[in-house]
């Protein structure tokens, strides 16, 4: 899952990011507000985090800009200020959910992965296709009763598809998401990775979730 961080504090910045690699999403980074408003109108995110105070355009302002322009991408508002004011102005102008800071690394990455299912219409805690489902808090896959092993990469890329459920998703949409943005490789990474995926989730069971559409890209769904 692809997410945007709009925060001037480099030391934040990079153990934020640093962290939610380790965890499987793709960031992008931007230390102020006008860069984050341009990457937030001009790339496709899961979900953003948005300091209020930046420099330059300010995240209050950012988030309504977003909102502006028909993005209904989750945003987490970040802040150090406390105040029940600074919260209700953040949800009023469109932010998703409020986190102050010092905040637990735990629980943003909790509330991002609400924010998550939230923004692809599922309230549960677990994605699911068929019978197979996948817990994106504890990493767990399971499939007829049957645990399976995934590396953190087949991980992500299993739960990119299955937000998507239903959804051909291009190599292009994959790489950004699960990889990162701007991948400099060979795209054929990701065929190799569906590849490992299916041999794991498709391969020992009946059924076939994962389908290849010609020149397109891939979709997992039931036939």
């Amino acid at each position: 899952m692809r997410i945007l961080i709009v925060e001037d504090e480099r030391n934040v910045t990079s153990y934020l990011q640093a962290s939610l690699e380790a965890e499987g999403f793709a960031v992008d980074i931007a230390e102020d507000g006008d860069t984050g408003l341009e990457l937030a109108l001009t790339n496709a995110y899961d979900a953003i985090t948005l300091d209020i105070m930046l420099p330059g355009t300010n995240g209050y302002r950012v988030c309504e800009e977003i909102r502006k322009a028909d993005i209904e991408t989750p945003i987490l508002m970040l802040t150090a200020k406390d105040g029940e004011y600074d919260e209700a102005d953040a949800l009023d102008i469109g932010a998703d959910d409020f986190l102050r800071k010092p905040f637990s690394l735990v629980v943003l990455i909790a509330r991002l992965r609400a924010l998550l299912r939230r923004g692809a219409g599922r309230a549960k805690a677990s994605l699911s296709v068929g019978d197979l489902e996948l817990d994106p808090s504890t990493k767990c896959a399971v499939r007829s009763g049957q645990r399976i092993e995934l590396t953190p990469r087949e991980f992500a890329l299993l739960e990119y598809l299955m937000y998507n459920a239903g959804t051909v998703l291009t190599k292009a949409q994959i790489l950004d998401h699960v990889w990162s943005p701007g991948f400099l490789g060979d795209e054929n990474v990701v065929e190799v990775y569906i590849g490992y995926v299916r041999k794991k989730i498709d391969a020992p069971f009946d059924r076939k979730l994962i389908s290849t559409v010609r020149g397109v890209g891939y979709r997992i769904g039931e036939a």
